[in-house]
């Protein structure tokens, strides 16, 4: 039997649905991302952790969902972690019926089995409005029937630590015995990354987000993505201006979240976009040229490059609203970007970013 389902939003306004995933009640900063397909990575990326997320692709969950489990080189088979990090999802059509090679379960049982609320009949085309007019805001879910409390949504998400709740505990080694060391700063890191980074060859150090990685042996630094606010991470920025006041240089990567910080280690400043970038179709160019790039992208904040220091430039630009999208060093080899060059799901058309950060290793 079908249960009605509330989304409520900070702001008042309700929107009436129906449950399909678990039924529980919960709360979290609403965002919508306009990608058509990849609802499995999604679901599964930590950058999403303490949010809502709405697909305004209308149709979800004909296709089901891939095993989940771990493959033999320590990262999910299909997945982009080991979870599902969003508080919820919600959906204008969920297809109970699915058909895909690779399918071994409904997003439905996905949800329940591992309590995470699903809406759908929602109309997530007013909901997108909404949300791009007032900007992203906090929501609760309600679903009928519940003898509990409905949580609160007063808390402001970019209060919350998300990084520390999403970053591995201790370290994991990956490709061990290459001759190539980089240390990967997890701070929520999407399994393609390092899928990515051993495929070229290099052995991947994953630390926690607030280790002292500079205590390590290694050839190059690699800066993850993940979710909240950069401000939340001063331990991981302060790590990251010893290295690079280090006197031996080393190559440095950051992608998302670690564009960020890598910024906010140099002295520059980050601010919150008003609903931010989540979607497969963002257009990109490489600044001092003309090559432009549609590229995968999730994330809330943003870069301000009027802050950067004299010894940084802006490496990318966002074609549509001119915000920051990667910085470089004008002389040292340091580069990042706020897109996903690995997009998983989405455009590869920046995984050539790989290639340069795995050259500069020598």
């Amino acid at each position: 039997m079908k249960k009605e389902a509330k989304l409520i939003l900070s702001d008042g306004t309700v929107f009436c649905g129906w449950s399909f995933g678990y039924d529980g009640d919960t709360a979290g900063e609403v965002v919508f991302n306009t990608a058509m397909t990849g609802y499995p990575e999604s679901l599964t990326d930590p950058s999403y952790a303490g949010q809502i997320l709405v697909t305004t692709f209308p149709l979800i969950g004909n296709y089901g969902v891939p095993d989940t489990g771990i493959g033999e080189d320590g990262l999910p088979l299909f997945m982009e972690s080991e979870r599902i990090h969003p508080k919820a999802i919600v959906v204008a059509d969920y297809s109970e019926q699915f058909s895909h090679w690779n399918a071994k379960e409904s997003l439905a049982a996905w949800l329940k089995r591992e309590k995470v609320p699903g809406i759908t009949g929602i109309d997530t085309r007013r909901l997108t409005k909404v949300l791009r007019e007032h900007g992203v805001m906090m929501g609760r879910i309600m679903i009928e029937g519940l003898a509990t409390e409905p949580q609160q949504t007063e808390q402001d998400y970019g209060s919350v630590n998300w990084v520390e709740k999403v970053s591995c505990k201790d370290i994991i080694r990956y490709n061990e015995g290459a001759d190539k060391k980089v240390a990967l700063v997890d701070c929520g890191v999407k399994a393609n990354i390092i899928r990515c980074l051993i495929r070229r060859g290099v052995e991947v150090i994953r630390v926690p987000w607030d280790y002292n990685f500079n205590q390590l042996e290694f050839d190059g630094l690699f800066l993850a993505n993940g979710p909240g606010d950069p401000e939340q991470c001063g331990k991981t920025v302060e790590h990251i201006r010893t290295f690079l006041n280090n006197k031996e240089v080393k190559p440095c990567m950051g992608i998302c979240l670690g564009n960020q910080l890598l910024a906010r280690a140099a002295g520059a400043k980050t601010y919150k976009l008003k609903y931010g970038h989540r979607s497969h179709n963002q257009p990109v160019r490489e600044v001092n040229t003309n090559h432009c790039y549609i590229t995968s992208q999730n994330h809330g904040y943003a870069v301000d490059d009027s802050t950067l220091p004299l010894d940084w430039e802006p490496l990318f630009v966002n074609m549509n609203d001119g915000s920051n999208e990667g910085i470089r060093h004008k002389s040292n080899p340091w580069m990042s970007s706020q897109f996903h060059p690995e997009a998983c799901s989405g455009p590869t058309d920046t995984e050539w970013m790989f290639d340069e950060f795995v050259k500069m290793l020598g």
